[in-house]
This record gives C-alpha cells, structure tokens and sequence, in this order.
C-alpha cells in the first residue's frame, strides 16, 4: 500500500482523464525552467534547510517537511520522465494529461535505475519527497510580486486488481510544471549518460550547461559565486569551489569541456565550450540526434 494517504477519489482525480505511459525507448526531455536554478536539494542525506533564492525578478522559496526532507536532484528524475512521456504523446498527436499511470519498472528502467525491491522502495520515497515538498516562484507569472505554490507531485497512490496485486502507480503532476512541458520552448532534449552522473552538483551542473550552452558554440562561463548562489547548495563558497574544481579535474559532464579562468577582478570563472564530435561517431548512431550538432557550431 502507499506510504502516504491519498484520497481515492479526491475532485481533481475524478477530473482528469487517466494517461497511460506510452512503451518504448522515449528521447528524455528535461524541462528548462528546472535546469539552471535551486529547485532541488543537490544532498543525498536529508535535507530541512529551505532555498531562499532572489535574483533580479526571479524568486524561489523550497520548503521541505521534517518527514520526508526536501525532494533531490535525483527524485527530479521522475519528472523528467514524465516530460518526456508528455511531449512525446503531445508530438504523437495524443491527448495528455497531468494525472498519469506508469509501472515502477517503466520509471526505473527510463532513468537508468535498478529494479530490484529496493528500488522500488526507493521509488516510493522520492515520490513521498515530490509531494511534500512545497514550492513557490514568481517564474512565468505576470507579476513579479505575483507566486505561483505548488508541490512537484499533487497527488500520489498505488495501484492494484480486483485481486490485491500491484498494477503500479498513478501521480497528478502541477499546473505550473504540465504547462512549461508543454510549451515546447520550455523543453530540452539531454543526453540518456545524465542518469549515470552520481554527484548532486554535476548533475545540477549538467543541467546549467546544456540549458546555456547547448547552442553557443563559443562556450559560455559563470563566475564561482554566481554557481554558488544558483545553485542553492548548503556548502560553504570555499568547499563548493573545491568541488567544482574536483569536477573540471574529471570532466563528467558529456558532450562539453570544462576548464577554470580568472576573471579581471580575479575571481575564479567556470567555463564550458562544446567538444568537436566525430562525424563517425554521429553516424554509428552513438550520439542522441535530437541534441544540436555541436561540431557545426
């Protein structure tokens, strides 16, 4: 049974018309308005501290619940799963909807997880931290003043026959988050090789780059306390430049070349550049060919 309450028949379940996860191996799609700000705790262990974050007209308030903790990066995988469901049925010419049904192994399976039972287990967790965790933004409101609240996931339950066995689950998705997917400027395809990057931060890095620099053939760069605020980490600037510096060292980050400058004042600067690719290599089929030709750029 679910680990979470749920009314079975609440108004907006009975609202909405029920849809089904399509089959296949779908292009992942992340959406945009996620990618380069602090919606996520970039922590494995729990995190109650809320993100606080104004810059220029954007705010976003995170709060989390002392049960659940606030929702990670990588419980953010599930909506990237349902993005990608979602605009692929949009471009299929099907209907969608924000109250949809999916097994535990088709979620797993598309985020390049395992399907052991502690998996499943783990599943159930994240889509706990999705729903408690509360959210509000003035990101796509007509107002500066204006916010939107929300939790990542309205609602949440398990599913079964007539018999008991388990059928799966189903999840109402928020307006704010159903509308940015569906407006298809809102929307990026990434690289499947993001789901096997284990650190919080070059995950949430990963994100930053693809949205800035997947078309800006000359790179892009960002000042070391500029990502530090982005990213809404607990670290201090000191243990955050370390690791970034530790990421650059290893450069996890597929498709873009990392390295460090020093800007006039002196400040150490994050830059990202495409790689070349190998005609070949695109040709053998290796590379997603929704991604842009970065070696035209």
């Amino acid at each position: 049974m679910a680990r979470r309450a749920v009314r079975l028949h609440s108004p907006e379940w009975e609202q909405l018309e029920l849809f089904r996860a399509l089959p296949g191996d779908l292009a992942p799609r992340d959406a945009q308005d996620l990618m380069s700000y602090p919606f996520f705790s970039l922590a494995k262990s729990k995190r109650l501290t809320p993100i606080d974050f104004r810059m220029g007209e954007i705010v976003i308030k995170v709060e989390a619940t002392p049960e659940h903790g606030m929702a990670t990066i990588w419980d953010a995988d599930v909506l990237i799963w349902a993005a990608s469901q979602i605009v692929q049925a949009r471009d299929d010419g099907l209907k969608t909807s924000r109250l949809m049904a999916a097994t535990p192994y088709e979620i797993l399976t598309f985020i390049g997880r395992s399907t052991s039972a502690r998996d499943y287990q783990r599943l159930k967790a994240a889509l706990d931290r999705l729903q408690s965790t509360s959210v509000a933004t003035s990101i796509r409101q007509p107002a500066e003043r204006r916010r939107h609240r929300f939790s990542w996931i309205n609602e949440w339950k398990e599913t079964s026959d007539a018999n008991g066995r388990p059928l799966g689950v189903e999840l109402i998705l928020p307006d704010w988050f159903y509308a940015g997917v569906l407006n298809e400027a809102l929307v990026l395809t990434i690289d499947r090789e993001y789901f096997a990057l284990t650190g919080g931060l070059e995950r949430w890095l990963y994100r930053l780059v693809r949205k800035h620099g997947g078309r800006k053939g000359g790179g892009w760069s960002f000042d070391f306390r500029h990502l530090h605020v982005k990213s809404g980490a607990l670290s201090p600037l000191k243990h955050f430049a370390f690791d970034l510096r530790d990421i650059v060292r290893r450069q996890p980050i597929t498709n873009y070349q990392l390295s460090i400058c020093h800007g006039p004042l002196g400040g150490e600067r994050l830059v990202f550049a495409p790689i070349a690719l190998d005609a070949l290599e695109r040709a053998l089929g290796r590379l997603d060919p929704s991604l842009p030709s970065v070696d035209k750029l």
